[in-house]
């Protein structure tokens, strides 16, 4: 009997924007895109740097002539090959992920791109604008939607077991930028720097990634923050600590807090949320196990198992209960669904997109414009704005 191949398993070609060597989250989407035999990178533009960008491009076995000089360039001469890429990973220093994500989209790619989408609100709708257009995907990278439980955690809100949310309290907060980085720290560098960085340091690099995770799991919008953004580290140019009052569009009330200066920590995100009826607490830390604490009941440890988590959720779980999975495999659901949708042309409707990067822009610019203010009341959205 002839073997044949599933048209819907096959490998998508995947180009990238970014990622060369020494860069922490260009690695982790590479690793991601390969843990389901879904993607191929067979393209990209690694580095500003010719020698940089020659030799990561050697090193990830791609070749020479797909090794561009700038994502122009790639984007012109991917689009007309017969085996040219189909999606473009953009993992670059915040100040380009707005024109490389709207000129692929332009070109007819799909798109995955690092937070913050943009740089302004203005940037976002422009964006928002394209993709519209596009017959293409966009795909926002907050992998740590892609973690089974937190799915969970927001299909447990979604059915009402909570009862009428009250409070939603999230913390994102790491110990790296503690210190003056030392002078060949390109990672901490660009993310102090304003001119490739934005307006926003930790708010921007983190503070969004929490900001996300409580809309996320809450299925509520924040209307209105009140924020103050400092800097511990005397002399920096952008903000390494955030702490925002949250009110959400459902009633809710909630608080952020988001450090990189927090002495101990790793990389400590958690969420609480909190119900008349019951409460939910997860952290990224110990991503295998879901916290559900009824009103006067014994709290409920729930973990990542496929087989009480039904279908949907449990499509993004590898292994049997009690074999931990992580980060690289919360992230690669997210390359995982894009791949799904390809296929079948339904995305799932947890996959982060434009939605999640305009609201995070807005984020963005209404805490910057809270703390200038001393922390006053800022709203996200104009009066009578829908979701966007």
């Amino acid at each position: 009997m002839p073997i044949t191949t599933n048209p819907a398993r096959r490998r998508l070609r995947l180009a990238m924007i970014g990622g060369g060597q020494g860069a922490f989250i260009g690695a982790v989407h590479r690793m991601a895109a390969r843990l389901d035999d879904r993607f191929e990178l067979v393209a990209g533009v690694f580095s500003s740097e010719p020698q940089r960008n020659r030799v990561s491009a050697a090193e990830l076995g791609v070749e020479e002539e797909r090794c561009y000089a700038d994502f122009s360039a790639l984007l012109q001469e991917e689009a007309v090959r017969d085996d040219g890429a189909e999606v473009i990973a953009i993992v670059t220093p915040n100040h380009l992920h707005f024109p490389a994500a709207l000129a692929s989209l332009q070109a007819g790619f799909h798109v995955v791109c690092e937070k913050p989408m943009t740089l302004s609100v203005e940037e976002a709708e422009q964006l928002a604008q394209a993709a519209a257009q596009s017959a293409r995907h966009f795909v926002l990278a907050h992998n740590y939607a892609g973690y089974p439980l937190v799915q969970h955690a927001r299909a447990l809100v979604q059915s009402g077991a909570l009862g009428k949310l009250r409070h939603v309290q999230v913390e994102y907060i790491q110990e790296w930028l503690s210190e003056t980085p030392g002078a060949d720290n390109r990672q901490a560098a660009w993310r102090l720097n304003p001119t490739q960085a934005g307006a926003a340091g930790c708010l921007g690099d983190i503070g969004v990634h929490a900001f996300q995770l409580a809309q996320f799991m809450s299925g509520q919008r924040v209307d209105a923050v009140s924020a103050e953004l400092i800097t511990a580290v005397p002399g920096r140019l952008l903000d390494d600590n955030v702490q925002a009052l949250l009110r959400f569009d459902g009633g809710a009330r909630g608080m952020l807090w988001a450090s990189q200066t927090a002495a101990g920590f790793e990389n400590a995100l958690s969420i609480r949320i909190i119900g008349e009826k019951a409460s939910l607490q997860w952290a990224q830390e110990s991503p295998n196990e879901l916290w559900l604490k009824p009103l006067n009941g014994p709290s409920q440890r729930l973990t990542r198992r496929d087989d009480w988590l039904g279908a949907a959720v449990g499509r993004g779980v590898r292994l049997p209960g009690g074999h931990p999975e992580g980060y690289i495999e919360a992230f690669a659901n997210l390359y995982q669904a894009l791949a799904d949708g390809e296929a079948t042309g339904e995305y799932p409707t947890w996959l982060p997109g434009i939605e999640d990067g305009m609201a995070g822009m807005r984020f963005i610019a209404a805490a910057i414009s809270s703390s200038q203010r001393a922390g006053a009341w800022t709203a996200l959205y104009p009066p009578g704005a829908s979701h966007e």
